[in-house]
């Protein structure tokens, strides 16, 4: 066991606390990782809220990049020194859904992730929540060595932690969730960072349309750097009009990365008949979301959900790492700012603002 510096989470709606936690040792199939940089995600602030419930005290964090501090007795595949990203859903690989590539939908997850002590403590022993079992707002994280990725040389970690949480999800949603096609139109409502990733998986996907709808005009001018060709800002009229006046019809396809039922309602309404609306941002528990029952028979639309890109997230971050080696993914550009651990509270206040795709906590500093 050793002791490491972390930011917890010791009431909803308030800062979280620098403070001193102690870190278990790994148990045979886990890695002690040093944790470099995390990647602030809207989910961390779904559980500051209470929006979705987690236990306190407990460390957030799950957007993750670091360097193999020890191992456990059984992990063959990395070693002390490797440069890792994280993959949040590790998985049994043996279920029927993980044998059928959905990985993310592993029924023994929580088996997996079980551990027979605490993987956090407070100096006087108190168990601590770790989010997603990562709890990466912590200088040391202990994770399955299977919920680990290598990373190049040449992918720096303050841009390799994209990969594991919001580059995963937008560009799996666009290749594994929807399956987008060659030549389609496509819609992406909420251009963070998740809603940046979308639409550079639709221009690697070879779309002839996409349209990047905000309320912020410095994330519709940004999206058009990640390769939006069309954009509409959402306080301006109706979003709805806006897009047939540009495209006909609707779209093939509508990606809602805000995670609102009023968003889902109008990726819904921008379809076309026969397209499909993916929901990829994580809305409030007990969020209902009502659309027209007529438009699923009359129309052909569909309505699906993807989480964590909805599929083999380790095998997806390594091509993704190669896309990024070869200047087709675009990650130095989303990262707003590096700022030092002892900054995130401020780190979270500056993610509201328009001008921030993705801003990296650099831990170490």
């Amino acid at each position: 066991m050793i002791e490491t510096q972390a930011a917890v989470l010791t009431a909803l709606n308030e800062p979280l606390e620098l403070t001193t936690i102690r870190v278990d040792d790994p148990e045979p199939h886990e890695v002690r990782l040093k944790v470099t940089n995390v990647g602030l995600c809207h989910s961390d602030l779904h559980y500051m809220t209470g929006s979705v419930p987690t236990g306190i005290p407990a460390v957030l964090g799950h957007e993750v990049a670091g360097v193999v501090e020890a191992v456990g007795s059984a992990v063959t595949s990395l070693q002390p020194g490797d440069r890792v990203t994280g993959a949040l859903t590790p998985s049994c690989g043996r279920c029927s859904y993980c044998e059928a590539g959905h990985s993310t939908q592993c029924v023994r997850l929580d088996e997996v992730r079980e551990r027979k002590r605490p993987g956090f403590e407070t100096v006087d022993g108190q168990a601590i929540e770790r989010l997603g079992s990562i709890g990466a707002f912590s200088q040391h994280v202990l994770m399955r060595e299977n919920a680990l990725v290598k990373l190049p040389d040449d992918v720096p970690l303050h841009v390799g932690c994209l990969l594991s949480c919001c580059i995963v999800t937008g560009v799996g949603a666009v290749f594994r969730g929807a399956e987008v096609r060659p030549g389609s139109t496509v819609a992406v409502i909420g251009c963070g960072g998740v809603g940046s990733a979308i639409i550079q998986g639709a221009r690697l996907a070879g779309a002839s349309a996409i349209v990047a709808i905000d309320l912020d005009e410095d994330r519709l001018k940004a999206a058009r750097g990640y390769g939006a060709t069309h954009v509409i800002n959402a306080g301006e009229g109706d979003t709805v009009e806006e897009l047939h006046r540009l495209l006909g019809d609707g779209v093939d396809y509508a990606f809602e990365a805000v995670g609102s039922a009023r968003t889902a309602q109008t990726a819904f309404a921008l379809l076309r008949p026969t397209g499909t609306a993916c929901l990829v941002g994580i809305a409030p528990m007990g969020t209902e979301i009502p659309v027209p029952a007529m438009d699923f028979w009359y129309q052909e639309k569909r309505l699906i959900g993807s989480y964590m890109g909805s599929g083999q997230a380790r095998e997806d971050i390594a091509q993704f790492a190669r896309l990024y080696q070869q200047g087709r993914l675009l990650l130095d550009e989303m990262v707003t700012r590096v700022i030092p651990f002892a900054e995130i509270n401020e780190g979270f206040e500056h993610m509201l603002s328009g001008d921030v795709t993705r801003i990296v906590v650099d831990l170490q500093s």
